[in-house]
């Protein structure tokens, strides 16, 4: 809390140029009407690890940075930055850029040689206040009201956005689908209740296993499915094995009368030979039922 008893908004500003920090500082320093707390990287790649501590409400973020230009900072940002709006910073000559990351879903764009106090904090209030409620109008539309993960709307939503991204960035990912083990013998057995405990139990264990900047849903009734960002093939198996290790964690820990499993399958998106994401499930599918008839199951 500030001497006014008003709990600063946190922003992270990513820019390297002292000179442009030191006015941007000054210029939330002079601001009325809102107490911010300033952190500030001077590359890209810092930017990104502090953005995975958590924390951040909102992101200032020059295009033109040692580690990163253009329009493939905010792309490379994005994955990231989920739940945090964000505002571009352009130079004079680059507000053409500032429009065309607004296409990309940044809140607004700022022209550093044209700022000022006010101009400055009445565009971070009104980018926090745009991302709050176009926030919740995907959360009512994109979640799945059982597990909280996101739904089938919400997961194709945002897996062409990664499409997109990973085209643009060069950087793959993998996709995981899994099923539920016996959904249908658990509510037979046990009622319906036990059996969504059973889907709650699998999208905690997923949420344990993912980073938080995945992209993770369930899009059928039994049927879950994972964007591990920026994860190659080389991290297939040990997503698997984490995985595996927290559902028997899980089933260890409870005392249902039934085990936890899944089955599993995955692919890789690979930007140098694209394809569409429902090809990329389709793989994924023909995997994980290549693992129902081999046994044995997470």
């Amino acid at each position: 809390m500030n001497a006014t008893g008003v709990r600063p908004i946190k922003v992270l500003l990513i820019e390297d140029h002292p000179g442009d920090a030191r006015l941007l500082r000054e210029a939330l320093a002079d601001g009325k009407g809102m107490s911010f707390e300033l952190e500030c990287a001077d590359r890209l790649s810092a930017g990104l690890e502090r953005l995975a501590q958590g924390g951040i409400e909102l992101l200032l973020l020059d295009l033109g940075l040692p580690d990163s230009q253009g329009l493939d900072t905010l792309a490379r940002t994005q994955p990231h930055a989920r739940g945090v709006p964000v505002v571009v910073l352009t130079g004079l000559q680059d507000e053409i850029l500032g429009v065309k990351a607004v296409e990309m879903a940044a809140q607004d764009y700022l022209v550093k040689g044209q700022l000022d106090s006010e101009l400055l904090v009445r565009a971070m209030r009104y980018a926090i206040e745009r991302h709050r409620l176009l926030a919740e109008l995907q959360r009512m539309s994109f979640v799945d009201d059982l597990t909280g993960l996101r739904n089938r709307r919400g997961f194709f939503a945002l897996a062409e956005q990664q499409v997109t991204l990973a085209d643009r960035t060069k950087n793959g990912f993998l996709l995981l689908l899994a099923d539920l083990d016996g959904l249908k013998s658990i509510n037979d057995a046990f009622g319906h209740r036990e059996g969504d405990l059973a889907l709650i139990e699998t999208a905690r264990a997923l949420k344990e296993t993912f980073r938080e900047s995945d992209i993770i849903a369930r899009i059928g009734g039994d049927e879950f499915a994972v964007i591990a960002i920026e994860a190659g093939p080389d991290s297939a198996e040990v997503l698997r094995h984490r995985l595996s290790k927290n559902l028997e964690a899980r089933n260890a820990g409870g005392s249902r009368r039934y085990t936890v499993s899944i089955s599993l399958g995955i692919a890789t998106y690979d930007p140098e030979h694209p394809c569409a994401i429902d090809e990329l499930l389709a793989r994924a599918d023909a995997r994980l039922y290549e693992q129902k008839r081999s046994r044995p199951r997470l």
